[in-house]
Order: structure tokens, then sequence, then C-alpha cells
């Protein structure tokens, strides 16, 4: 049985497209807020939704990601009201995936997290800090509860690495496209294009982008060569700057529209 996120790569693939996958952080910008910009960004054509676990260590997070998981973390935020944001986002009827590090599987138990990513109709997890060394335990949850553990590769990981990081990997491989912390940029590395390339060769599975996509003519881009475009920070940073969360959803809507015409744009 296929995940809901294999489900949809076989679909952009029909249709000859990149997927568009939206993050946002749960709790974001309230528990109230981040319901709200799911079902906004979901209606206005995004394909996928990858909730953030907010951590209060997080390495791989830029400044933008930061400021909204310490307001989601404030507000109190904690593992129940990840699962039912991802609900949320399952229940509209995307793809949905759960972003954390590793600590917070950990501290809820590894097979009670996948277990619950699974109940409440979540596809899979990304884990950012996570080596494949260190994953038997995760890998034979994630199996268990039919879900997809999906790794991050950088332009820093070698192609022998590439191989074994992707063979434990499932749904799609995450690669991240510039080295560093996520946030969106002006001008897109031209590593991704090049890690893309040397991953399929590596793997036939999907490959998604994400860290750094903010505009329609990236969208279009990345989705030129890659199988996915994720997106976080260009979405928080409307969040964080609209003077009312009414007019920061409708900011974020405007935007996802753009990226999901440039996605289709791409070939």
């Amino acid at each position: 049985m296929s995940t809901q996120l294999e489900d949809l790569f076989v679909k952009v693939r029909a249709e000859n497209r990149a997927a568009l996958i939206a993050y946002i952080p749960a709790g974001f910008p309230s528990k109230d807020g981040c319901t709200k910009a799911i079902r906004t960004l979901v209606a206005a054509g995004v394909d996928a939704v990858e909730i953030g676990f907010p951590y209060s260590d997080p390495v791989m997070d830029g400044p933008t990601i930061q400021e909204a998981a310490n307001i989601s973390l404030k507000a109190g935020t904690n593992a129940a009201d990840i699962f039912a944001a991802l609900k949320v986002a399952s229940d509209t009827g995307v793809a949905a995936v759960v972003m954390t590090y590793w600590n917070p599987i950990e501290k809820y138990g590894v097979d009670k997290f996948a277990e619950s990513v699974a109940a409440n109709g979540g596809s899979g997890v990304i884990t950012p800090d996570l080596p494949i060394e260190e994953s038997s335990q995760w890998l034979e949850a994630v199996s268990t509860h039919k879900i997809n553990p999906i790794y991050v590769v950088a332009p820093s990981t070698s192609d022998a690495r590439l191989a074994q990081v992707s063979a434990k990997t499932g749904g799609f491989v995450y690669a991240a496209s510039i080295m560093g912390v996520t946030g969106a940029r002006t001008s897109l590395s031209v590593d991704a294009a090049d890690l893309v390339r040397r991953i399929r060769s590596a793997t036939s599975l999907p490959v998604a982008v994400g860290l750094g996509v903010s505009t329609r003519e990236q969208a279009k881009e990345v989705a030129g060569y890659a199988d996915g475009v994720i997106v976080g920070s260009a979405f928080i940073r409307l969040l964080l700057n609209a003077k009312s969360e009414e007019s920061g959803l409708i900011a974020i809507s405007a935007l996802a529209k753009d990226l999901a015409n440039g996605v289709r744009e791409g070939r």
C-alpha cells in the first residue's frame, strides 16, 4: 500500500510538473491561525503540507523559521498540537508530513511517534538531524506504521553517501539546495540542480528541493529539474510581517497561487 505522498508524486509526474510543498510550524501564528493557514495554502493550490515541530535548538532553521518556532513554543505548542495540525492538513485531502529534529521523537517514544503520524493521516516524517547509522529503531517504527522516512541531503553529501541515504529513504529525498540554514534567497544556488542530478544517479525516488524558494520565477526554475519544490520561510515571513492574521492569510494565499503557477510552468 502506498502513502498519499507516494501517490502525489505519481500524479504530478503524470501531469509533467513538480509538486508544491508548503512548510508551516504547528501553533504558528497561533493554534487557530495555523489551522486557517493550512486550509488557506491548500485552497490556493499547494499539493502537500509539511508541519514543523517547533524546537528550541534548531540546527537547520534560519532566523525566520526560528522566530516562528519561538512564537509557537511560547504559546505552549506540544506534540498533541503537531498531530492536530497534521490531521487538519491530511483532512483537506493533500499529502501531509511532519518535519522534526530527532530529540522530540525520542522524547515522545519512537514507535508511538510513528503510530501517531499514521493515525492522523500523515504520510511520513522528515528528520534533518538523524544519521542513517542511528536509524534502526526509527526505520522499524516507520515500516510497522507504513509511513515514509524522509532524509535530508546537501551539496556536501558525497556520491557514495547519497546512495546510502537514499536507500533508506521513502517518499522523496529532501535536497537542501544550499549549505547552511533555511531562509528565502534572492537567487538560488547552482548547487541545487547539480545536487538533484547526483541524487537521480543514485535513486529513482522523487527529489524535492527545499531552502530558499520564495518567488514564482524560482519555483519555475526548480520545477524544471526537481519533482517537488518546498517553500517555508517565504510564507512564514508574510505571516510574521502581516498587520493582522487576516491580512497574513490573504498574503500567503496570493503567494501560494503564484508558486502553484510557477511549478506548472517549469517544464
